[in-house]
């Protein structure tokens, strides 16, 4: 499987709008060439630190200047993370994503203590992902050594729609922080959301982003917005099928090893819709109830549809693993 770099706008700009069902068989196609392709990943995603953000994401309930009903809580503990971990870990999934509502890190107790955390979840063999703003190559270094594995950061959107959607930090501040996460040797975890009000043009020339990177991020999330109340997204329509379809789709063609994850919005998703994304070259999940602040099926929902559909969960570490035995 050919793994390209320098494709151009207009490819895959031909690839996003071919018929959906020509679409889908392809990327199926390519998904099925990975002997892997019924393995889906398990995450658990959970809010270390929530709300009082002072950044201000168009589509984020923990912004402090938007009215909603996200309680700011103070970073959580050790304990408490490991014991939502352990049920995590018991319920199926292998990787546990820390998300922390800060603007970037800083090099304080806080940080001290999600090190801490990071160490301690990974003693439990699992694979521990932080997503905590903007970082230093240092601050991802020190992640990298108390035993993260995964540094997930989006880029939300194309450059061009990017100032529509957040003021606060640049589209090369989020460039800068995953070239710090790559140099520390660091999983990189990077995509975006659906249904900011964005164009088809914004969705292609974000997907060229990604898959233009020097090293294709190991993981592409592909979010639908969960319009929250109170923030200036809240009236946005929700992301069609066909649309996350087409975005999956096109993912897995331009980025065929990459981990192509169906993430937020998947609550509003029939067992037959995700099936689809499923088909369509989508090979990973966050379980539990929540996805940070927003609804998402529980694990005992998501373990039916596994069996229903001929899934596995992927373990932990594979890929090391198997480079380890090569």
């Amino acid at each position: 499987m050919t793994v390209r770099n320098n494709w151009t706008l207009q490819e895959i700009q031909d690839i996003y709008n071919r018929p959906l069902l020509d679409l889908i068989f392809e990327a199926a196609t390519v998904h099925r060439q990975n002997k892997a392709y019924a393995e889906v990943q398990i995450s658990s995603l959970i809010s270390i630190k929530t709300g009082g953000c002072k950044e201000d994401c168009a589509y984020c309930p923990q912004a402090a200047r938007y009215h909603t009903d996200i309680e700011v809580e103070p970073l959580m503990t050790v304990e408490k993370v490991k014991e939502r971990a352990a049920v995590a870990k018991a319920n199926g999934a292998s990787r546990l994503c820390m998300g922390a509502a800060w603007r970037e890190v800083r090099d304080n107790r806080d940080f001290d203590r999600v090190l801490e955390m990071v160490s301690e979840v990974n003693e439990m063999g699992m694979e521990v992902c932080c997503t905590l703003g903007m970082l230093t190559y240092e601050q991802a270094e020190r992640l990298k050594e108390a035993g993260c594995f995964a540094y997930n950061h989006n880029i939300d959107t194309s450059s061009d729609n990017y100032n529509n959607i957040i003021t606060t930090r640049t589209f090369e501040d989020r460039l800068n922080t995953l070239n710090n996460v790559r140099k520390a040797k660091l999983s990189v975890c990077c995509g975006g959301i659906v249904g900011l009000g964005e164009t088809d043009e914004d969705r292609i020339k974000m997907l060229h982003t990604l898959s233009t990177m020097e090293q294709h991020p190991d993981s592409v999330p592909i979010n639908a917005l969960v319009a929250v109340e109170g923030t200036p997204l809240e009236n946005n329509k929700r992301v069609g099928i066909d649309e996350m379809l087409r975005m999956i789709a096109t993912a897995r063609i331009v980025m065929p090893k990459s981990v192509v994850r169906l993430s937020a919005g998947r609550n509003d998703m029939s067992i037959a819709e995700q099936a689809l994304c499923f088909m369509a070259g989508a090979n990973s999940i966050f379980a539990g109830e929540k996805l940070l602040t927003t609804p998402n099926p529980d694990f005992d929902t998501d373990m039916q549809m596994f069996k229903m559909l001929g899934l596995t969960p992927r373990k932990a570490f594979k890929d090391q693993e198997a480079a380890a035995t090569v």
